[in-house]
């Protein structure tokens, strides 16, 4: 047995232990999701636009992610449809920053890995690294909607009658409570899957602008940094999300019969 799956099968076990049956299906949401990252590279590989795969890959992962995560409907929903709003701004966000950044492709280090290959597979290295800042991006943000929208249903459950910008300025400070670890979460992951870049610029003397200059380190600078943004604007939009699907309840009339 290989050390992959040996891993994989504490993991399962672990989260079972810990979690029940909730912790199953997380497992079963994270084989989900990696199939469908699987069959988006298939799709592109097949010359299947990026974008469009990037658009129906993102939001088949955030609903996997959210509905098998937890069993209330109002928690779920919000959290979904505030990650729809927070994945299209992003969307719109990336394709800016990543024509203006010029950093797709590889850099001068992958050249030893690349010789005797040929790179001209067809397809554009922009959207393809657009759809790997938006893929990348969509834990994060589905993390931050579920956590604001459960905080926000405990309150509605506990205080009914809250007014609407209190209703706001709670989900404002449970986002405030849990910004901080979830950056720090994203910043550390970061360091420490790029530690063996950081040493190779050590050993050979780069400087400080060479650094920023890097192809490979500015990429996965702009992704960690979109990242951040996703989880800062999550936040104030769960909040109103949610004050609108309340406010459509209390607005909806009732039947008689």
């Amino acid at each position: 047995m290989s050390a992959i799956y040996a891993l994989g099968i504490v993991l399962l076990c672990s989260m079972v232990l810990v979690g029940g049956k909730q912790g199953w299906r997380s497992f079963l949401s994270l084989l989900l999701n990696f199939g469908f990252l699987f069959f988006a590279i298939v799709l592109i590989e097949f010359h299947v636009p990026p974008m469009f795969v990037t658009a129906t890959t993102g939001i088949t992962i955030l609903a996997i992610t959210i509905f098998m995560g937890e069993d209330d409907l109002k928690t779920t929903v919000t959290a979904f449809y505030a990650s729809l709003i927070v994945l299209a701004i992003l969307i719109l966000l990336i394709l800016f920053v990543s024509h203006w950044a010029m950093a797709q492709g590889f850099g001068t280090e992958d050249s030893d890995d690349l010789e005797g290959m040929s790179i001209l597979i067809g397809i554009s290295y922009l959207k393809v690294s657009v759809t790997a800042i938006v893929i990348s991006t969509l834990g994060a943000i589905a993390e931050a909607a579920m956590a604001i929208s459960a905080g926000l249903t405990e309150i509605l459950e506990t205080h009914p009658q809250i007014s609407n910008p209190r209703l706001v300025e709670g989900g404002m400070e449970i986002g405030r409570q849990i910004i901080g670890t979830t950056l720090n979460t994203l910043f550390f992951g970061f360091f420490g899957g790029f530690l063996s870049l950081f040493i190779w610029f050590a050993g050979l003397h780069y400087s400080f602008g060479m650094i920023f200059n890097n192809k490979i380190f500015i990429a996965e600078l702009i992704e960690i940094l979109i990242s951040f943004l996703g989880v800062l604007l999550t936040v104030p939009i769960t909040s109103l999300v949610m004050v609108k699907r309340r406010k459509r309840v209390i607005d909806k009339p009732v039947e008689t019969k």
